[in-house]
C-alpha cells in the first residue's frame, strides 16, 4: 500500500468528522418545483455509472495509481448516479447576456445575509480576531466568504458529493469553452475524494455539498481540504461542517496559500481621463494585476490618493451594469487572491462588500 502522507491523514480526519455533519437545516435546492415534477423525476430510473466503460476504466486506473482496492473503487464509481441537472448548471450564460453588477450584488448583500453575518461575527469574534492576527486576513473578508458561500452554514448543499463529482468527471458539458480542462479538474477532485474516503474507511455516499462537490461552511473542494483545512479550535480534529472556528482558520489559511498579503487593501477607486484613456489596453490582462500605479495613470486611469501610493501591481477591474455604464476599481494582488476562491471579479466584490456591510452593521 502507498504510504499515507501527513496531509492525507489530516484530511482523513476531516472526512470522518464530516460524514454525519450535514445539518438538517440545509435548504433543499430547487424546492420551488411542483410536486408533480418531483414525482415524475422520482419515477425516472437512476442512471448509474456502472454502465459506463469509461467510468470503470477510470476506476481501474485510479485504483492502480493510489494503491486502492480495485473492486471497491469500481463499486463506488459504479454506484454513483448521473445528475442530469448538474451539467446544465456548469454552462456559462448564452452569448450576449449582459452582466449586471447591481443585480449580482443584490443576490448576496441583503438584510437577511447581513443580519446572519452580524450574529456569526458576534458569536465567533475571538476566532475571527485570532485568524486576523495570525494570518493577516481581515475578519470582514473571512465573514464575507462564508456569508457568500453558505449564509454562515445555512446552505451547505444537498447534492451527494459522490454523484456530483462523478457527473462532472464523466459528463461535463462539451459545450463549455473550457470543457477539457474542467473535466480533468473534476476527475482529479473525484480521485482525491475517493482516496480519502477509502483510507478513512468512510462511505463516500455519506457526504453532501454543492452541485460542484464543494463542502462545509467555506465550501472547500476535496483537494482544498487536504491542502488548507486546519484544526483551528485545537480539539484534535478538523471539522468544517460543525466547527465555525475550524472554518474561519481554514479560510484564512486558504488565502495565505493563494498569495494574500497582510495589510494590503483589496482595491482602490479610479476615474478616467478621457483625453488619454487607453481602456482596451488596461482591460486586456483582465483581473491579473499587471500595471504599476504610474503606468495606469499614464494610460488615463486616475487612481485615488491611496492608489497612487501603492507599490504593487494593479489591474483595472470592470464591473458591467447591464445597459448602464460599467463600474471600475483598481484591484490589487489581494483582490486577485479573493478570485482564487471563485474566478470572478463580481464574486470578489460581493465578498468584499458583504464583509464591509456586516462590519458596518455591527457598529450600529
Amino acid at each position: 500500500m502507498k504510504k499515507t502522507t501527513r496531509a492525507e491523514w489530516a484530511a482523513i480526519t476531516i472526512f470522518l468528522i464530516a460524514a454525519c455533519a450535514i445539518p438538517a437545516s440545509a435548504r433543499a435546492q430547487n424546492s420551488s418545483k411542483s410536486s408533480t415534477t418531483k414525482q415524475q423525476r422520482q419515477q425516472q430510473p437512476a442512471v448509474l455509472y456502472a454502465s459506463r466503460p469509461d467510468a470503470l476504466q477510470f476506476a481501474d486506473d485510479l485504483a492502480a495509481r493510489r494503491d486502492l482496492d480495485r473492486e471497491w473503487v469500481r463499486q463506488a464509481i459504479g454506484q454513483a448516479r448521473l445528475l442530469p441537472q448538474v451539467p446544465r448548471l456548469m454552462l456559462p450564460p448564452p452569448k450576449g447576456t449582459a452582466k449586471n453588477w447591481r443585480v449580482y450584488r443584490s443576490r448576496f448583500i441583503d438584510p437577511i445575509r447581513i443580519r446572519a453575518g452580524v450574529r456569526f461575527w458576534q458569536e465567533h469574534r475571538t476566532a475571527l480576531e485570532r485568524a486576523e492576527r495570525e494570518y493577516g486576513v481581515p475578519a470582514e473578508i473571512i465573514v464575507g466568504i462564508i456569508g457568500v458561500e453558505t449564509i454562515y452554514g445555512q446552505q451547505m448543499g444537498t447534492f451527494r458529493v459522490m454523484d456530483a463529482l462523478a457527473t462532472l468527471a464523466f459528463d461535463f458539458p462539451s459545450a463549455h469553452p473550457r470543457a477539457k480542462e474542467r473535466t480533468e479538474f473534476f476527475r482529479r477532485e473525484l480521485e482525491q475524494f475517493l482516496s480519502l474516503t477509502n483510507r478513512s474507511n468512510t462511505d463516500p455516499f455519506a457526504f453532501k455539498g454543492s452541485y460542484a462537490g464543494a463542502m462545509g461552511l467555506g465550501q472547500f473542494m476535496p483537494s482544498s481540504w487536504v491542502r488548507y483545512a486546519i484544526d483551528f479550535d485545537g480539539d484534535g480534529r478538523v471539522d468544517l461542517f460543525n466547527s465555525p472556528t475550524d472554518a474561519i482558520g481554514s479560510v484564512a489559511n486558504y488565502f495565505i496559500g493563494h498569495g494574500w498579503t497582510p495589510g494590503m487593501p483589496t482595491h482602490f477607486g479610479v476615474q478616467f481621463d478621457a483625453s488619454r484613456l487607453q481602456l482596451d489596453d488596461l482591460l486586456l490582462p483582465d483581473i491579473l494585476p499587471t500595471f504599476s500605479a504610474a503606468n495606469m495613470q499614464a494610460q488615463g486611469a486616475l487612481l485615488d490618493a491611496a492608489g497612487v501610493q501603492h507599490r504593487g501591481p494593479l489591474a483595472l477591474v470592470e464591473l458591467q451594469n447591464g445597459p448602464d455604464a460599467p463600474s471600475y476599481v483598481a484591484g490589487t494582488e489581494n483582490f486577485y487572491a479573493i478570485t482564487r476562491y471563485n474566478w470572478s471579479s463580481y464574486y470578489a466584490m460581493a465578498v468584499i462588500e458583504l464583509g464591509r456591510e456586516v462590519a458596518a452593521a455591527r457598529e450600529k
